[in-house]
């Protein structure tokens, strides 16, 4: 189910001040940066990623796959950051960035 305007104002504000956990760069999509997806998002459900990738469309392609790989939905893209998320059903509200922010 996609993010209402309401969720995605709140997971922005929670997400501006997060660091990036995961850092891509111009091999894409490996392996390794899918194992970390997943364990970032079962982990957080909120994630910053950094893209380090010049070409603007590789960029975009690039977010779009990882929302499709981590099935997650993208919150917010800014330059070479995005924010993504995946709400999960067992919370680990300890280390959860949205039950912390709460």
């Amino acid at each position: 189910m996609p993010l209402t305007q309401e969720q995605k104002k709140q997971y922005k504000s929670i997400g501006h001040h997060l660091k990036p956990v995961l850092t891509v760069a111009d091999n894409g999509l490996t392996e390794g940066v899918a194992a970390e997806l997943e364990r970032a998002l079962g982990d957080h459900e909120l994630i910053k990623i950094k893209l380090n990738i010049l070409d603007r469309e590789s960029r975009l392609a690039l977010i779009a796959e990882l929302c499709k790989v981590g099935k997650a939905d993208l919150v917010q893209i800014i330059g070479k950051m995005a924010l993504i998320y995946r709400k999960n059903a067992k919370v680990k509200k300890l280390l959860s960035n949205v039950h912390r922010a709460v």
